[in-house]
């Protein structure tokens, strides 16, 4: 049809293609990728990726996801080149939206507002992209509010 040969030549993607569009290889949970992805944005979310926001995706990824060292980086450096070819969030949020339930989407919620305050500050864009996100997956503001207080203990303890 003209209006997917027009898609396809500007290289927008309708909700149907954005699901395909996240193909990691085939030991790489999509599920892991979009989550990193949206991650990966929201360290990038103050023009910085710092070394203590790398730190904490590293953890994240060997603990929330169970990933040994090499599958963490893998599905890192995968998820890199998701986020900088995507054109917007809702090929990975649309994704989890579908596939994560309400727990998982706080825990998610939670990580990225440990990623935000992984180096101490809360940049304005940070703040946006984390709330935005939060919406576009289904989380009502209460419980965006709940994992930044959560984020906050836990990047507070001396334990971490």
């Amino acid at each position: 049809m003209l209006i997917d040969a027009i898609r396809s030549l500007l290289g927008s993607e309708t909700p149907a293609s954005a699901e395909r569009s996240i193909e990691p290889a085939a030991d790489v949970d999509p599920l892991h990728v979009a989550a990193c992805a949206l991650l990966l944005e929201v360290a990038h979310a103050d023009g910085e990726f710092s070394a203590a926001e790398r730190a904490h995706l590293e953890d994240v990824l060997e603990r929330h996801f169970s990933l040994p060292e090499e599958a963490g980086r893998a599905v890192l450096d995968l998820a890199e080149k998701e986020r900088r070819n995507a054109t917007d969030h809702f090929r990975f949020t649309s994704h989890l939206r579908q596939s994560y339930d309400i727990g998982q989407k706080m825990v998610l919620a939670e990580i990225m507002w440990g990623v935000v305050l992984a180096d101490g500050e809360i940049a304005d864009r940070e703040h946006y992209l984390t709330r935005k996100i939060s919406n576009l997956l289904g989380l009502e503001p209460g419980y965006l509010s709940a994992a930044k207080a959560a984020a906050a203990r836990k990047s507070e303890a001396p334990d971490r």
